[in-house]
């Protein structure tokens, strides 16, 4: 059975933590930014948590969690398959644990997580979490090896990574993009049969979201560098009305 024509509208606010960081102090707010995009109709607050701490704080994860329960809204928490992140995790337990691959010298995230390589790292945690009561998802390349795995470690959802399609049209490479397309569209049905609930993200824009939400397994996008640049502009606001209406028009 396909799943509703919905998809919802997960909001990363990482970035604006990224400002914050850049000159110090407390200004702009991640979590005053989480609460303007729930006012505003996210259907969930994406953070990541990573190791450096480069944007969201240790502080912020506590205050997002208090802000996404009092408003009945999922948090999102994304972190790296350690020792330490799963430890955070448990004790403050998140609606959904998504777990990333990270590297210290990497700009943003540029690749799924290698979960046959991991797998007993990563099955560990995926347990320990599940057990916890966090729904756990795991960030992954759309090949048939890496979603087959997730469901084998007992993962409830994957999020596919589309930012290798968002490169390749930035590129004006549309053979290749359209490669990477039909890879999203059969590992999401192949994960879907599996019994995983189907996630994208990554490099998502106004300009390349509707082939991506056009995929019918597809249940949820979670966006947030591109938003976050453009609320500067228009406002966070009117920057997520368009993006909806973008996701609408190609699924409606």
């Amino acid at each position: 059975m396909i799943p509703s024509s919905k998809i919802r509208l997960g909001i990363n606010i990482d970035h604006i933590a990224t400002m914050r960081n850049a000159r110090g102090g407390d200004h702009p707010d991640p979590v005053a930014g989480a609460r303007l995009a729930i006012e505003s109709g996210a259907d969930g607050i994406t953070a990541h948590l990573r190791e450096d701490r480069r944007h969201i704080r240790d502080a912020d994860i506590e205050r997002l969690q208090r802000l996404c329960e009092t408003t009945d809204i999922p948090l999102n928490f994304e972190m790296a398959a350690t020792d330490e992140m799963r430890d955070i995790a448990k004790r403050i337990k998140p609606h959904a644990a998504c777990i990333v691959p990270e590297r210290r010298e990497e700009r943003t995230t540029e690749g799924g997580l290698n979960v046959v390589g991991g797998h007993n790292q990563i099955a560990h945690i995926v347990r320990e979490l599940t057990d916890a009561g966090c729904r756990v998802s795991l960030f992954i390349e759309a090949q048939e090896t890496q979603i087959r795995a997730s469901a084998e470690i007992g993962a409830a959802v994957v999020e596919l990574h589309t930012g290798a399609y968002a490169h390749a049209l930035a590129d004006g490479n549309h053979e290749r993009a359209d490669e990477i397309l039909a890879a999203l569209q059969s590992g999401a049905k192949l994960a879907h049969s599996l019994g995983l609930e189907v996630h994208c993200g990554h490099g998502l824009t106004f300009d390349n979201v509707g082939a991506v939400a056009a995929i019918p397994e597809v249940m949820e996008l979670n966006i947030g560098h591109f938003l976050m640049g453009e609320a500067m502009f228009m406002g966070l606001p009117a920057a997520m009305e368009r993006m909806r209406a973008e996701i609408e028009k190609a699924r409606p």
